[in-house]
């Protein structure tokens, strides 16, 4: 099998059918900024590009995106594109059903709605009525909804609500009774769930930044968990918790189902730890307060539910597949836990605890396996999915009966089951009709031995009976990271590109979850090279088994994925002709400067650690861009309101990029406005996608049989 050494495999050139004018970049000035790091100085001279509201970042990003638009638009068939993308996704979409008490809640979209609606139902046979609608809140269609969380009388909603793709969010509630908002208002909310106990809600927010118009840029500290009380105004809600001294910690609060105990997790994440301490307060108590079940960070602790005075939580401590203990808060040394569900081969990647059962479910080779397990870790039943691909879902209540889960496939677009806890058995609750026949395409498994020996799993779709003649327009993506795994999944914006002849190929790299806590620690810190390994080695046996050449290889990622593409077109800039990163994580020596990016030097590391500082300069894709080198045609994404990996990473990637770039392939950056980290709403995303498909296909030297654009 190849390895990163290998040589490539000789076929003969792409025929350029569309070549390109010469493009002129927008000059990007240059400053005299130098950072010492450890002794070794490293200059920064697009250091200015970071502040994105000032006005010569933002005429930079006009000019650019002039380039970039003037570029795209001399595509011919991209309005073409954009019509079949558009007529791809047109169909019903339904999410599986939330169930409290009496109601169900679930999510619909009709079609191209640019968000889902949100449906109230009563019971199984009562007529579902409009709860939310986003789509209604701006008239871009950016703004999103999230987060719905009945109180525990089935009487309200929680939920929240983001402006054009940001992770700031406001609280807002329902009063299901007369479908009306009521008054309360909770602001500047982020990395927080909803938590209800009794009349009011446990959440967690910072505090308002001092300049609310560079809030998506500036570093967040201090995270506090606040009750806000029903009927109270925000400046009246009770702090229950703070950490002034360790501003860059996250704290979170979770309610178990009979509210009778707070679960409050606290990561370290920032001082490079990968895990969560746990306390928990037993909310019947008089003198009710955060007592220690877990004190340390290097772990995974998760409730899942109370079983009378004990906790049943499942933990990576001691099993890097991870198992489900019971705790008793009267005796929490982690002697005195008792193993539930012992670790398995295969990773436990999701639990849920429903109608008296357990619900664990594993992957094996990234696809899904489901376990029925009596409350004491009996084994009740396997689950019989309806094929081989991802399931999700199996929460419900004490009471239930029945669960609903989801399944999907790269070929089976995700589908609604339901599942009789009694029998054992699975059938239909909401299925999907395509506006084309997925049948036509084909998923196969590959593995692949990556640089150091390590077997990598990939997924390949393409249609049937796909010749290998080495020239098949390929898509390689890839994440690897933060403990992700990426499961078969279904695309219908993927499907304009199978039907053109494209294969499409899901690496699943070291760095993710998909074998458990040690494949993410492979791929972390010091390790992080052996992601990029795995990427290149599954790149190349694509070539050497004639799927496609380098010239017909586009590699593509977002966020850390992002991270991938780049660091990929630095060490071989020879292996795809086409290289796609999206709102990626660029710039490695200061990716903790901004929002929350300190959150990520648990998996990164950080280039204030004098030991920590080379392995990230050696792979940092801004610092690792040359003089003189043809990089693959390179369409860079991110967008103005991306407050998680702020969009600074991108632009100094492209000015340097086009300052460096010797080749005569385009080096452009396409500049979303309104959207965030990821597109905030259905048309942008398909806009975005026509984009990059036409871009993608005209450096192949491809034009795609499509139906006349309207």
């Amino acid at each position: 099998m190849p390895t990163s050494d290998a040589p490539l495999v000789t076929v003969p050139p792409v025929p350029d059918t569309h070549a390109d004018r010469p493009i002129t970049y927008p000059v990007t000035r240059k400053s005299e900024q130098v950072d010492d790091y450890h002794g070794q100085c490293i200059e920064d001279p697009f250091r200015w590009l970071e502040d994105d509201t000032s006005a010569e970042t933002t005429a930079w990003v006009v000019a650019q995106n002039e380039v970039t638009a003037g570029y795209l638009s001399e595509i011919p068939y991209r309005d073409a594109l954009r019509a079949r993308l558009t007529a791809l996704v047109n169909y019903p979409r339904v999410s599986a059903p939330e169930v409290k008490g009496r109601w169900r809640l679930f999510a619909k979209n009709d079609g191209l709605q640019n968000q889902a609606v949100y449906y109230l139902q009563e019971g199984e046979l009562g007529a579902p009525g409009v709860l939310l609608d986003p789509n209604a809140m701006s008239a871009d269609g950016t703004t999103r909804v999230a987060g719905l969380t009945f109180d525990g009388t089935g009487t309200r909603i929680a939920y929240m609500i983001s402006a054009s793709g940001s992770d700031w969010q406001q609280i807002r509630v329902i009063d299901l009774a007369t479908r009306q908002e009521c008054d309360d208002r909770v602001d500047w909310v982020k990395v927080s769930g909803i938590a209800w106990s009794g009349d009011g809600f446990f959440y967690s927010r910072y505090p308002e930044p001092e300049n609310t118009a560079a809030a998506y840029s500036s570093v967040n500290e201090d995270h506090q968990v606040f009750y806000h009380a029903m009927g109270t105004p925000q400046s009246a809600d009770r702090l229950v918790y703070r950490d002034a001294a360790n501003p860059q910690r996250f704290h979170h609060v979770v309610t178990t189902e009979d509210e009778r105990f707070a679960i409050l997790y606290i990561s370290d994440r920032g001082k490079g730890k990968d895990g969560s301490a746990m306390y928990a307060m037993d909310l019947r108590a008089v003198d009710a307060r955060f007592q220690p079940v877990w004190t340390e960070f290097d772990d995974d602790m998760s409730v899942l539910d109370n079983v009378g005075d004990d906790l049943l939580v499942v933990t990576n401590r001691a099993a890097p597949n991870r198992r489900v203990v019971r705790i008793a808060l009267a005796s929490p040394a982690e002697s005195a836990w008792q193993t539930v569900i012992a670790e398995r081969a295969e990773p436990l990647d999701g639990v849920t605890v429903a109608g008296g059962r357990i619900f664990a479910s594993y992957l094996k080779d990234v696809t899904t396996r489901v376990s029925v397990l009596h409350l004491d870790g009996t084994v009740d039943r396997e689950v019989a999915l309806p094929g081989v691909g991802t399931a999700v879902g199996f929460g419900g209540e004490h009471h239930a009966t029945e669960v609903f889960y989801t399944f999907t496939s790269f070929t089976s677009p995700a589908s609604v089951y339901r599942y009789d806890i009694a029998s054992g058995d699975s059938s239909p609750y909401s299925t999907v009709t395509l506006p084309f026949d997925p049948n036509q395409f084909e998923t196969r498994q590959i593995f692949v031995t990556s640089k150091d020996g390590t077997r990598v799993p990939a997924f390949v779709v393409a249609k049937k009976g796909l010749v290998l003649d080495s020239n098949n327009p390929t898509l390689l993506y890839g994440y690897g990271g933060f403990n992700v795994a990426l499961p078969p999944s279904f695309s219908a914006l993927r499907v304009a590109f199978l039907e053109q002849g494209g294969v499409f190929v899901q690496a699943n790299l070291r760095g993710g979850s998909e074998y458990g806590e040690e494949w993410h620690r492979a791929g972390m810190k010091a390790k992080k090279q052996n992601v990029f390994d795995d990427f290149t080695a599954v790149a190349e046996w694509l070539i050497e088994n004639r799927y496609t050449c380098s010239a017909r290889l586009a590699i593509q990622g977002g966020s850390n994925g992002g991270l991938l593409v780049g660091a990929i077109m630095t060490q071989r800039p020879e292996l795809a002709g086409v290289a796609l990163p999206a709102v990626g994580v660029l710039d490695m020596l200061r990716f903790h400067k901004f929002t929350i990016g300190w959150n990520w030097i648990a998996d990164y590391g950080s280039s204030d650690d004098a030991t920590e500082f080379p392995f990230l300069r050696g792979y940092s894709p801004l610092h690792n861009l040359a003089d003189g080198v043809a990089y693959p045609a390179t369409l860079i994404t991110t967008a103005d309101h991306d407050d998680r990996v702020v969009p600074a990473h991108s632009f100094k990637f492209a000015a340097r990029l086009q300052e460096a770039h010797r080749g005569s392939a385009p080096v452009l950056i396409r500049i979303e406005t309104q959207s965030g980290h990821g597109s905030s709403s259905l048309t942008k995303s398909i806009n975005e996608t026509a984009d990059v498909f036409a871009f993608m296909f005209r450096q192949f030297g491809i034009t795609p049989t499509l139906p006349p654009a309207p």
